[in-house]
């Protein structure tokens, strides 16, 4: 994810120290800044479009940021930076107790502030991101299954899986160590009308064994459960 392209809502009282934080955010390489002096011009701005951090300000003319905070988490969960010089505890613990992302008193460093800045934009957006694509890649012995693409890299090179076969290995992946019946596999490839597609099934595993497997005659993962259904090891069994 492009950081730098986040738009991030300035909100602060202080026109000077808005203009030091635009100067200070556009040399870091953050372009997509928009500044606001009240809780008025901060609604305003905010209801336009929704920002992806708000950096506010305790004390405003019209109101107060914490008053302002509670608004903007109503029906959102943007990330907040409160940035004030008041530095009791109280106000701390206050504004970290309602749910803000951070509390960063005035006078401040403004590296420190760069990396608080860019420790909650990893941490909302790119963590999650980077969580997701991991997910989507299984890894099944020495190859790795993309269950984006629906492709197996075996060795550096692709195989592609068909539809029915990513259907039922993403149904045994998300039950690995577990038997999945073939009454469910079954429903996940024809949902309701499976009903006699029990030899088809033996075909489709088939397949999908001489994708997987490094010797689809004596399958390592993707392993018979007699009568019952199939089971995708959750570690190769040793000595076969």
């Amino acid at each position: 994810m492009d950081f730098y392209s986040c738009e991030i809502l300035l909100v602060d009282d202080n026109h000077e120290l808005q203009e030091m934080l635009r100067e200070l955010l556009e040399r870091e390489g953050y372009r997509n800044l928009r500044q606001a002096y009240s809780c008025q011009e901060a609604r305003m701005l905010f209801e336009q479009r929704e920002p992806k951090l708000v950096i506010l300000d305790v004390m405003l003319p019209d109101g107060d940021g914490f008053s302002l905070f509670r608004e903007f988490r109503e029906n959102t969960k943007v990330p907040i930076l409160f940035l004030s010089a008041r530095d009791e505890d109280n106000d701390r613990l206050l504004g970290l107790g309602m749910g803000a992302d951070d509390y960063i008193t005035k006078p401040f460093l403004p590296q420190e502030l760069l990396l608080r800045i860019q420790a909650i934009l990893k941490r909302v957006y790119w963590y999650p991101v980077l969580q997701a694509q991991k997910e989507q890649i299984a890894e099944v012995g020495r190859y790795r299954v993309d269950l984006r693409n629906a492709s197996v890299d075996r060795d550096g090179q692709e195989v592609r899986l068909t539809a029915k076969e990513l259907l039922l290995f993403q149904k045994l992946w998300e039950n690995r160590g577990n038997i999945v019946t073939f009454d469910a596999l079954c429903q996940t490839v024809w949902n309701d009308n499976y009903y006699g597609y029990e030899n088809t099934l033996m075909v489709h595993i088939r397949r999908l064994r001489e994708k997987i497997e490094e010797d689809p005659s004596h399958p390592q993962w993707i392993l018979t459960v007699r009568g019952l259904g199939y089971r995708l090891a959750a570690e190769k069994r040793g000595g076969l």
